[in-house]
Order: structure tokens, then sequence, then C-alpha cells
């Protein structure tokens, strides 16, 4: 499972690769508005051997623009990121770390997700993401999405347009999953804070793993 961050030329050919290596896909959308150059995200599913599933993914990876090389060295150590990252958490009620200059926090359902009947761990792409990257003493720039089931939908969309953030796509990640999630990306540029307020009223309405 995962999705191919591809250019709009490049989807027809990946396409095409991943079927003939056996590769499936289960999406294809955009998740954010008026980016440049226009991306869209394919979600793609697999089962079987590894190494076939690599081989595959590596040969329509090979037709796009994505880099290839060495594998990437350790990061340095991370450098101050301007934003009250002690307070956001305690806001949103959940953790994050600092990855690549972005304050990610990660929030996982409450519920077992299962897909064709195998259980899937959030890790695997099913648990809310939140990022924030900072735009200026104390605003910060937010992306990512909420994985929600479908009562949970347009109270989350109230919640988020109430605190002045933009909903910019709504669709589903897979084809077999139980409960059926769907897939809320969103977008704001703000006072950091004011935008975990309004993060954390849109969590407030949903089945949420508390955090320990």
């Amino acid at each position: 499972m995962g999705d191919l961050v591809l250019l709009e030329s490049e989807v027809g050919p990946v396409l095409a690769k991943l079927q003939e290596g056996g590769v499936e896909q289960t999406a294809l959308h955009n998740h954010l508005l008026r980016e440049s150059p226009r991306v869209l995200y394919m979600h793609v599913a697999g089962r079987g051997a590894p190494a076939r599933l690599a081989a595959a993914v590596h040969a329509a990876l090979a037709l796009t623009k994505t880099p290839f090389g060495n594998p990437v060295a350790a990061p340095a150590p991370a450098a101050p990121l301007g934003l009250d990252t002690t307070q956001i958490a305690r806001i949103l009620g959940y953790h994050g770390k600092v990855n690549g200059g972005v304050y990610q926090v990660g929030v996982p359902r409450a519920e077992d997700v299962t897909v064709d009947g195998i259980a899937v761990p959030p890790s695997m792409g099913l648990a809310t993401a939140i990022n924030f990257q900072p735009t200026g003493p104390g605003r910060a720039a937010i992306t990512g999405d909420f994985v929600l089931i479908g009562t949970e939908v347009n109270p989350v969309i109230r919640a988020l347009h109430d605190n002045g953030i933009a909903v910019t796509a709504l669709h589903s990640h897979m084809l077999a999953d139980s409960p059926h999630l769907f897939f809320m990306h969103y977008w704001a540029n703000d006072d950091a804070l004011k935008l975990a307020r309004g993060l954390r009223a849109a969590l407030d309405k949903m089945n949420m793993k508390r955090a320990g």
C-alpha cells in the first residue's frame, strides 16, 4: 500500500507499467489546490513476493522524474523550528516530531482497520496526518489528511471551515477496507496556535485513539 506522487503526464505510463507488474490502483486524485507543478497521487496495492512488488514499483517510478540514487545520509541535527511545538502538542493532545523542517503529528483511529480481511496498522497510512511548516514568526502552513468514517465527514468539514481551514480534497484510498474510510485533505496558512485549535476542534469530532 502507498501512493506515488506524479505529474499529470506521468499518470498513464505509470498506470500501465504497474498493471503490467501486477500492482493494482485503488485511487487517483489531488491533495491540494493551486500547487505548481500540478501533481496527482496514485494509490497502489499489491500482495505477493516483496522483491517482485518492489521491482514493479521501481519500474513504474523509472518512468517519472522521481530521483534515484544512493540512500539518503542521516540528517543533520534539526535547526530551531521557530514554532512553539510544546504548545501545539498540548492543544492537539498528541505529540509529534520535527522532520525536514516540518512538525509532524500522527493520530491513529481507535478502531481496528482491515483491508481484504488483513489487519492494517496506522503506520500503513491510516493515521490522521498533521503537518506544520513555519512560514513566519509564530505562523505556519498546515496540510495533511483526516482519516474518517462516513458519519464523521461533514462534522469535520464544518469544524475546519469554522476555523478558517480549507478542505482541498475528499476521497477514499482503498477498495476493500473495513470500516470504509475517507481521507480529507486540508490547507491553511495562519497563526500556528490558532490553526492547532482548529485542528483540535476537528479531531474532537472523530473516534481517535487517545494519547497515553
